[in-house]
């Protein structure tokens, strides 16, 4: 008879592909994400792919939340200065639970094992917290750079057109209020 833990590391890339595709799918440009598999090329999808690889076997050995951290930060960093609400963008880190149902219950030899899911699941609900504190800190320091940015006046060269062009606007205006007279 197999146990869980086996289970879980047998059908380890099954539930980590199914993982990964569930959670670029979630992106607007996501048939992108999805299609290339070069990390360089899109660096949304190889970080995704490998923080989800690190990810699952630390919730299938019910490790100490604390080392979710670093591929959770991997994934939120990213979604957090994405157009995601903070449920949306927590939200594929939950999905790993019925996944894992799925795809365990598939299975002739595993499918008895559902039932004993409760650990596994439960660091999955730990990780989704951690994800979602780690997204809240990413964006609390988003704003803050934002609120510097504008008490800087850098805001002025990243957020409008460029100086030049603004003085040659200024310009135009100008020698219109001159000719008007």
């Amino acid at each position: 008879m197999i146990d869980l833990v086996e289970a879980l590391r047998n059908h380890r890339e099954k539930i980590v592909n199914r993982w990964v595709e569930y959670t670029l799918s979630t992106y607007k440009s996501s048939s992108f994400f999805l299609k290339e598999r070069d990390a360089f090329a899109n660096p949304v999808g190889g970080n995704t792919r490998q923080a989800l690889e690190r990810l699952f076997p630390l919730l299938a050995e019910n490790a100490d939340s604390g080392e979710f951290t670093a591929p959770l930060e991997q994934i939120m960093r990213i979604r957090s200065v994405q157009e995601f609400t903070a449920s949306q963008a927590v939200a594929p880190i939950h999905a790993v639970k019925h996944i894992t149902r799925e795809v365990l219950a598939a299975d002739k030899q595993t499918c008895g094992l559902t039932n004993d899911l409760y650990d596994f699941e439960f660091a999955v609900d730990l990780a989704v917290l951690a994800a979602f504190d780690i997204y809240m800190q990413c964006r609390e320091r988003l704003y803050q750079v934002r609120i510097k940015e504008i008490k800087s006046g850098a805001h002025i060269l990243t957020d409008s057109r460029c100086p030049t062009a603004l003085l040659k606007d200024i310009g135009k205006e100008g020698s219109e209020k001159v000719e008007s007279h």
